[in-house]
């Protein structure tokens, strides 16, 4: 009987230190740059109408913090851009950017990266990208009801009632006592993290220190009608499926359109909380959408023709014009490059690959900027053209 119980414990005991050492080397060969994160799909929020087009539950991927930066949250909003139609829309449906059925893992990195080494301010904090299912850039409330009575091509327009139901959840979750927070948002997800920026403040307790980024999310509105043209028509087809002329802000729409609005210019003004914009004055969406695909690789080359060319150095001037202004840097900062890239959050924030200006790089201006340590606003003066996109690939020893 003796031996028995000893066998067992010695089968216990292997067992154990088995599992120690699997769980150590698991830890000890994940890369910290990049990591991926399953979806949470937040169930309860069908019944608040908080629903992607599909109807699906919304959802969010979430990395939770830890050491001094679980008090600490990054709220993300994702981008992914809009559908200005009801059959641009019903395609939509159809995937993982209208229909949480659809979403897989999300790659972590960038600001989300946990390598204190590359990402020395924020590697540790409660990491959340909200997944963006409602192709109107988290603004809309309203429906689309089939006419002939098909409900599979029924849409729901339901973005604001995500953002909200979402951020009640993390709330939840830790984040109604964080200390540091930051709500974010990359390209589509950029113009809501203006427009929540002052709610997500005013969620948080008053002594955290909160701010928001907008990461290449500040497209403006030209003044030229021949570059303007794409850019009514996508925002005028956003605005009327999203009922953005009774969600969006009665201090803007009832000055102007509701698809003007939707440019960050307009209401940028009426948010309190400081926000940073980081955005090349050149991003290759806006250069797209404006100027068309095929223009790309000849705008990336340096190829331009002369009216090409002036037309960039149009579009340049408007977004410097546009943009807030640099005598109140504390509560309004920019890192505006000239590379022809859009968003950085995700790809281009470790030291290794970080664009810079006046030898700072992007991660630590807006660092220095969030943390109160220097009120960072840079302009890229000296290139008044596009550079090269060129992106360098990382291999990371971990």
């Amino acid at each position: 009987m003796m031996m028995v119980t000893k066998s067992l414990q010695l089968v216990v005991l292997l067992v154990s230190c088995l599992t120690i050492i699997t769980i150590e080397c698991a830890n000890a060969t994940q890369n910290p740059n990049i990591y991926s994160v399953n979806p949470t799909i937040v169930h309860s929020a069908v019944s608040k109408g908080a629903v992607c087009l599909d109807g699906s539950p919304p959802a969010y991927y979430f990395e939770p913090g830890f050491g001094d930066g679980a008090e600490n949250w990054i709220v993300h909003l994702s981008g992914g851009a809009w559908c200005m139609n009801v059959t641009d829309c019903q395609r939509r449906s159809e995937g993982s950017n209208g229909s949480s059925k659809k979403m897989g893992q999300l790659n972590f990195q960038g600001i989300h990266s946990k390598n204190d080494s590359q990402n020395p301010d924020f590697y540790n904090w409660n990491k959340v990208v909200v997944a963006y299912c409602d192709g109107g850039s988290f603004i809309g409330d309203s429906e689309y009801i089939d006419p002939s009575n098909n409900s599979s091509k029924n849409l729901q327009f339901r973005g604001q009632k995500i953002f909200y139901a979402v951020l009640e959840e993390l709330l939840e979750k830790g984040l109604k006592n964080a200390k540091n927070a930051l709500l974010a948002g990359g390209s589509a997800g950029g113009y809501p993290a203006i427009l929540y920026c002052d709610y997500f403040r005013d969620s948080l307790p008053i002594n955290s220190r909160v701010k928001c980024l907008v990461d290449s999310g500040y497209f403006v509105h030209f003044k030229n009608p021949v570059l303007e043209r794409f850019w009514s028509w996508r925002y005028g087809g956003v605005a009327a499926l999203q009922g953005a002329a009774k969600t969006l802000p009665k201090s803007c729409t009832s000055k102007m359109k509701a698809e003007l609005c939707l440019y960050a210019e307009n209401i940028q003004e009426y948010t309190k909380t400081p926000f940073f914009l980081y955005m090349s004055a050149f991003d290759n969406i806006e250069t797209q959408y404006t100027l068309g695909d095929e223009k790309y690789t000849t705008i990336d080359e340096g190829l331009g023709s002369a009216c090409l060319n002036a037309s960039l150095r149009e579009m340049r001037s408007d977004f410097l014009n546009a943009i807030p202004k640099g005598n109140d840097p504390k509560h309004r900062g920019v890192f505006i490059d000239a590379m022809h890239h859009h968003t950085s959050l995700m790809t281009r924030w470790s030291f290794e690959v970080a664009l810079e200006i006046n030898n700072v790089l992007a991660p630590i201006a807006f660092a220095d900027w969030y943390f109160d340590r220097k009120y960072r606003y840079l302009i890229d003066e000296i290139h008044t053209m596009p550079i090269k996109n060129t992106f360098k690939q990382v291999t990371y020893v971990h």
